[in-house]
């Protein structure tokens, strides 16, 4: 068997066009998923009562079932209800958007990786020095003022490996999306092995593809380590 490359130049817009949909859907998720899970991590961390346990119901649901489950709840178990279908035949804007499948992709993602970072973000919030709060008290900061400026910046210094884990897992994992008719980086494969019958040469140069990612993600990640986590390193004699 040989790797056949002439397949993959002819087919490189169709997966450069699979890649742009990608990277649209992760950061999108990723920019979504971080405005939601800082307040949800606070109030996590905080221990409200009543609060604290919604939030927890929240993240262990979307962390104890598969994205794609999810994804198809989202995209095809909501168009069974009455109301939606009244909605969409009176054409109402918003709820036009559960028909779609890129919207209702994003809705999924952000609503999954929001559920993994709250409890990264709370993790990072408990371990929290309890010295650097206890100095923040005696210089007489408010609650709000100690969680602007010594807590949550403590806290996302020390949650960059776990997030960048997280970042990663939903860069793969949104290979489902090819799952409700989006032509991603994984559809693109699909598209290829349908149309040339080479299974090998177009999920292999898909997987190359997210390994290419995956590495720059890394990447930049260490860049950011060096930059926010330089006092940890160790001093040279």
């Amino acid at each position: 068997m040989e790797f056949d490359v002439n397949i993959i130049v002819t087919t490189f817009p169709l997966y450069l066009r699979g890649l742009g949909t990608t990277l649209q859907l992760v950061a999108i998720a990723l920019a979504c998923g971080m405005l939601l899970a800082l307040p949800l991590g606070v109030i996590r961390a905080m221990e409200y009562p009543w609060l604290g346990r919604m939030v927890g119901a929240y993240t262990y649901f979307f962390r104890s079932t598969p994205m794609l489950v999810q994804l198809l709840m989202v995209y095809y178990g909501f168009g069974q209800f009455k109301w939606l279908q009244a909605q969409w035949d009176a054409e109402n804007r918003f709820w036009l958007l559960f028909r779609e499948p890129y919207f209702c992709a994003c809705l999924a993602f952000s609503l999954n990786t929001a559920a993994y970072t709250a409890e990264i973000i709370a993790g990072a919030i408990r371990n929290s020095p309890v010295g650097e709060i206890e100095a923040a008290k005696a210089m007489g900061m408010s609650w709000s003022l100690r969680m602007r400026r010594i807590i949550l910046p403590g806290a996302f210094r020390r949650m960059m490996q776990s997030y960048s884990n997280e970042v990663i897992l939903m860069l793969q994992g949104s290979a489902i999306a090819s799952a409700v008719t989006l032509n991603d980086l994984t559809g693109a494969g699909r598209t290829v092995y349908a149309r040339f019958y080479a299974p090998f040469e177009a999920f292999v140069f898909t997987g190359l593809m997210y390994l290419l990612l995956t590495f720059i993600v890394l990447g930049l990640f260490k860049l950011a380590e060096r930059k926010w986590l330089a006092h940890l390193r160790p001093r040279g004699a």
